[in-house]
């Protein structure tokens, strides 16, 4: 059972949706992360999430509408998560929260790359991933261009270099 809401205004409604403090982390993981079952979203998660809120978090997020859940047809014991639309349409306000970190937190270079790419791209760019994420997550056609693949190429350029820096 759902509490209703404070207000109706736009904003409160969309922080009573993502305004805790792990919703928005798994769906960047979903998003930029391509972790799409439990266990990676587990065990792969740098603020190291407890099992016990991820299941929490995943069963908000799916109740919200924002991620679907389907069975993985390679592992009858596992469920695949897929963001819906509503999600990808957070790549724009995403974009602008890793801006805003960027610029007003102690970001690391290696984490902030992507946020950079974002940043620059801009609403082109963004638009092009939204469309790459419902190929993936939707099913529908694959854009030209994969945005994912340039943003996982510049981080691992990254920590590349983070690594070098540290070796020398």
């Amino acid at each position: 059972m759902t509490k209703p809401a404070r207000s109706g205004c736009p904003i409160n409604l969309t922080l009573e949706t993502l305004g805790d403090s792990w919703s928005l982390i798994v769906i960047r993981d979903i998003m930029f992360g391509d972790r799409r079952h439990y266990r990676d979203l587990l065990n792969n998660s740098l603020e190291g999430i407890a099992s016990n809120i991820l299941a929490d978090r995943l069963k908000k997020l799916v109740a919200a509408g924002l991620l679907s859940t389907r069975p993985d047809p390679d592992h009858k014991q596992k469920t695949i998560y897929s963001l819906t639309e509503a999600a990808v349409q957070l790549v724009p306000l995403l974009a602008q929260m890793g801006a805003w970190g960027r610029r007003f937190t102690p970001a690391t270079r290696e984490l902030s790359i992507r946020a950079q790419l974002l940043e620059e791209g801009g609403p082109e760019m963004w638009e092009t991933y939204m469309a790459e994420l419902r190929s993936i997550h939707l099913g529908e056609k694959m854009p030209e261009r994969s945005v994912l693949a340039e943003l996982k190429t510049a981080y691992a350029a990254e920590v590349a270099t983070t690594d070098d820096c540290q070796t020398d």
